[in-house]
């Protein structure tokens, strides 16, 4: 079954969060949204669009924090997890959840104070027309994550063939330029996959986790991240 199929499945939506964040899967839950408040920075009385916004991990996270957020996902079953979570958090109020197409957004230019995808540009079939959508109703931020070509990531994708793209710095410069948004920060992350952490014990996956941090660090650890978070700015 290819990456959307699967996605947009019941079954997997319900055992989503729990196969990929907990165990090892906690280390990479906290590192991505660390990410997306190091992107943002303060969100109280921020307006916020999440693209992709599954079952609203980072959604409620923001929402807590004091944004009014929109979630938008195609997937019908995501998002019922989504608005289950932003019930028993108590920020229900502050979220909105649609199902929508990334492609063809439903608000006016300018609408968001940030834009965001998480998980998303990997399973994007078109990415030059998402990342334009999201710049066009962005008023300054947009912030996405993208899966390496050169990484141990090649090695996950042959393994498991869901159909997700891997990119190069030359296709991620390509995109920027397509979508008219300029680079304004990059970070780079993970030498090992994703896929590793979650099925190893917490305690067992932060001694590899602080080994991984560690090289990540040195001169040759950009060139190993399999996971690349891009900072850009329609200003």
């Amino acid at each position: 079954m290819k990456g959307k199929e699967w996605y947009q499945a019941d079954d997997v939506a319900q055992e989503y969060d729990s196969k990929r964040f907990s165990r090892g899967g906690r280390l990479i839950d906290s590192r991505e949204k660390r990410a997306v408040v190091d992107a943002i920075g303060p969100v109280e009385g921020e307006n916020i669009l999440e693209i992709a916004c599954g079952t609203g991990r980072f959604t409620v996270m923001l929402a807590e924090r004091g944004a009014d957020i929109v979630g938008i996902d195609i997937s019908d079953a995501m998002l019922s997890q989504g608005r289950a979570k932003a019930r028993s958090a108590g920020v229900a109020d502050h979220i909105e959840f649609l199902r929508g197409d990334a492609a063809r957004l439903p608000f006016p230019d300018d609408h968001f104070d940030a834009v965001f995808a998480m998980r998303f540009f990997h399973l994007a079939d078109t990415p030059t027309k998402f990342l334009t959508e999201m710049a066009r109703v962005s008023k300054d931020l947009v912030f996405f994550d993208t899966f390496n070509r050169r990484s141990t990531r090649v090695a996950y994708n042959w393994l498991l063939p869901m159909g997700s793209h891997l990119y190069s710095r030359s296709q991620v410069d390509r995109l920027l330029d397509a979508a008219g948004v300029r680079l304004v920060g990059a970070e780079h992350d993970f030498g090992l996959p994703y896929g590793f952490y979650r099925k190893l014990p917490n305690g067992l996956a932060q001694q590899f986790r602080d080994v991984d941090t560690a090289v990540g660090e040195t001169a040759v650890g950009d060139a190993l991240a399999s996971v690349s978070y891009w900072t850009t700015s329609v200003a």
